[in-house]
């Protein structure tokens, strides 16, 4: 029986080490295949990978997009690829994602990551902009807003989080964000398989709409895999429903205007939870309900969204007042 127990003993250890070497020669390998694409910037607690797009001279304010949960600025390089035709376009990885990296992994919150980003805009001369933001990131563009109201010209939130809901962030997540034991699961199995799971999970976060079929690789979701990023994301994760408890109270303090654009069959952030309430409650708001379409509102309708933003845009050169509404949108 001793025998035994240790000869399985020393094939579990043998395993584990064998998954760990695997998993570092993969994220040698992933990061060779997807190199940053923009520089970096040192900000109080994190490095910053930026990207800028069009014309640094375009009239009006830059426009910064920030990308959601598991995911990178790359996610969101389509959508600004057609805004820099005509405004200068800022794409940043959040803090900890894609080849941005963040000194404590507890970095977790919006209040944090954007006084992060916020700084790093300062740095590249960029004082106040349009904030293109999706999913987790919706809330982050709203605390930047409230956290730095001068700073915020206008929100574009895309299937935003924005309200507390029921349950937690997924039991995956709890543990990896655990100590000792996340970091060892994350360092061994997580690479392996979240290769297997990687397709069918961004499909699922597409539905209804199919996904594109090179999102996998054009999108660098293959960076979210390596320990220290897959870490974070489970930090990020966990620690929103608490953020957004804090500072929902806030909404209504937000005077720069807001467009939210959802999908009414989004079953990752549900727009009943999250955008139809912030609509009502944000002052100059206005919300736009894509009928039958999923959480990834830029990729289902990206002529909406590109033109709602070169709308705001256009209004913040020559303003013009706004008003509160519900716009039902015809695909």
């Amino acid at each position: 029986m001793l025998t035994a127990i240790i000869v399985l003993a020393a094939a579990g250890l043998a395993l584990a080490l064998v998954s760990a070497l695997a998993t570092q020669i993969g994220a040698v390998l992933i990061q060779r295949a997807f190199p940053p694409r923009g520089r970096m910037i040192d900000v109080a607690g994190a490095r910053l990978h930026v990207v800028e797009l069009g014309p640094r001279d375009a009239a009006g304010p830059p426009v910064v997009m920030l990308h959601g949960a598991s995911s990178n600025l790359c996610a969101m390089q389509p959508l600004g690829d057609r805004i820099a035709k005509t405004r200068r376009v800022i794409l940043i990885d959040r803090p900890g994602h894609g080849w941005s990296t963040r000194e404590r992994a507890e970095d977790s919150t919006p209040a944090i990551q954007g006084r992060m980003i916020v700084e790093a805009l300062g740095k590249i001369g960029v004082s106040r902009a349009i904030v293109v933001a999706h999913s987790w990131a919706g809330a982050l563009g709203l605390r930047i807003a409230l956290d730095f109201p001068d700073r915020v010209a206008g929100l574009v939130l895309l299937a935003p989080v924005a309200y507390p809901w029921k349950g937690g962030a997924g039991r995956y997540n709890d543990v990896i964000s655990t100590p000792l034991i996340g970091p060892l699961l994350a360092h061994t199995i997580t690479l392996p398989l979240g290769y297997l799971v990687a397709n069918s999970g961004a499909r699922g976060v597409f539905a209804p709409q199919p996904m594109p079929d090179d999102f996998i690789s054009d999108s660098a979701t293959s960076l979210l895999l390596r320990p220290r990023e897959f870490i974070a994301n489970a930090h990020d994760l966990v620690t929103l429903k608490a953020a957004v408890v804090e500072q929902a109270p806030r909404y209504a303090e937000i005077r720069a205007p807001v467009i939210v654009i959802s999908g009414d069959v989004d079953k990752t952030v549900t727009t009943g939870i999250h955008s139809r309430p912030l609509a009502a409650t944000a002052p100059n708001a206005k919300l736009i309900l894509l009928p039958g379409v999923g959480h990834m509102v830029q990729y289902a309708a990206p002529d909406l969204v590109a033109s709602e933003i070169e709308a705001m845009a256009g209004k913040l050169v020559q303003p013009a007042a706004t008003a509160d509404k519900t716009v039902p949108a015809n695909l």
